[in-house]
């Protein structure tokens, strides 16, 4: 399982498009073949950075989901949102893979233990 971590520089002017755009992806992202993570705006500190993060198992089943994407009425439409709103001014993507499997769960117990 890879994750797929997308890191976005927003314009602070146009927060609440990038928020509508997240909630577009929400409903397309999981439906199109992977598991969504979620979307995070900014909250505390910079005001122009933001994340989308998903699973995906393979990067072959990425390509095919990206394609599907596309193809996804909604999909399209965020697609054209955003180059027409112009509310995302850089945008980079990382695929990280989880090594600290199995994670132990000693810990999980009453506050203070």
């Amino acid at each position: 399982m890879l994750t797929c971590i997308i890191r976005y520089q927003i314009d602070p002017a146009k927060r609440a498009d990038f928020e509508i755009y997240a909630r577009n992806w929400g409903q397309a992202i999981p439906r199109n073949g992977a598991e969504l993570i979620g979307y995070f705006a900014p909250h505390e500190g910079s005001v122009s950075e933001a994340y989308g993060i998903y699973n995906i198992p393979s990067l072959a089943a990425y390509e095919a989901y990206r394609t599907r994407l596309a193809e996804d009425p909604l999909g399209r439409e965020n697609y054209e949102f955003a180059m027409r709103e112009r509310f995302i001014l850089r945008e980079d993507r990382t695929f990280l893979k989880c090594v600290s499997f199995p994670h132990d769960d000693s810990a999980k117990g009453e506050p203070g233990q």
